[in-house]
């Protein structure tokens, strides 16, 4: 494998290992959401995130050509392979954290599949072409229940405090860039991370104005980082419960 293959398939990975985390994090709301609706709300949101999934893991799996399908690489990867945000992989909490972690991914995943839509690479503009589509409705509702929540209740206002608490210091994984990045984008294929970084803060300081909600100051380093495999205690717990049924039969078929 070339070296730009090598960072094309890190950086396909990544893309792939937040949209299946996330998705998987929504679905554990199964039976446990405080309404039908919103109940069936994520889990539309989870099945788009699968799908987008797929789409960065074929690619992947085409460039790294070692025999693995999108499958094999959504379930026999271990948990220092996955490249996700630490941000996605922390746990549902109250609808709080919930909505507070929906909204600062999706502002992000908006901005980065915004980018990609004009990316040199004709195969990840498409894909993100068509992403950006579902992602701007999840980006819509997010902040929607943001502003109801932030701007609420005293309650529902002290608790997206507590969750923006919480999650806030995720963030800095969240937009961060590195040399793979770097390198990418300096072709035109990936997302600058500095101006998806600065349109970020920009939606996330319109919508916490209207919800009544305080920036926070930029996250501090953290020494894990999810694009190197150094993830918190959460991620194996998850992938153990996802990739349970695919480890104990491998290969089934139905």
């Amino acid at each position: 494998m070339t070296d730009h293959h090598q960072d094309l398939s890190e950086y396909l990975l990544r893309l792939a290992d937040n949209a299946m985390i996330s998705g998987q994090r929504l679905c554990q709301w199964c039976g446990h959401a405080p309404a039908l609706e919103e109940e069936m709300a994520l889990l539309n949101v989870g099945l788009d995130l699968f799908g987008q999934a797929r789409n960065w893991y074929e690619y992947a799996a085409e460039l790294l050509a070692d025999g693995r399908d999108a499958d094999q690489l959504a379930f026999r990867r271990d948990e220092r392979a996955f490249r996700n945000t630490l941000l996605v992989e922390q746990p549902n909490g109250d609808y709080a954290v919930t909505t507070a972690k929906l909204f600062l991914f999706d502002a992000w995943h908006f901005h980065t599949l915004s980018a990609l839509s004009a990316s040199s690479d004709a195969r990840i503009a498409a894909i993100a072409a068509k992403g950006l589509k579902e992602v701007t409705y999840h980006l819509r509702r997010s902040g929607e229940w943001i502003e109801r929540l932030g701007d609420g209740t005293e309650e529902s206002h002290r608790r997206m405090l507590a969750a923006n608490d919480e999650l806030w210091r995720f963030t800095g994984d969240l937009l961060a860039g590195d040399e793979i990045q770097q390198r990418l984008a300096r072709t035109g294929i990936a997302a600058d991370s500095a101006v998806v970084a600065a349109a970020w803060q920009a939606t996330v300081e319109q919508l916490f104005e209207r919800a009544s909600l305080p920036v926070p100051p930029p996250a501090n380093y953290l020494y894990l980082d999810g694009k190197q495999g150094l993830h918190t205690e959460h991620l194996g717990i998850l992938l153990a419960e996802m990739q349970f049924l695919q480890r104990a039969y491998p290969d089934a078929t139905w």
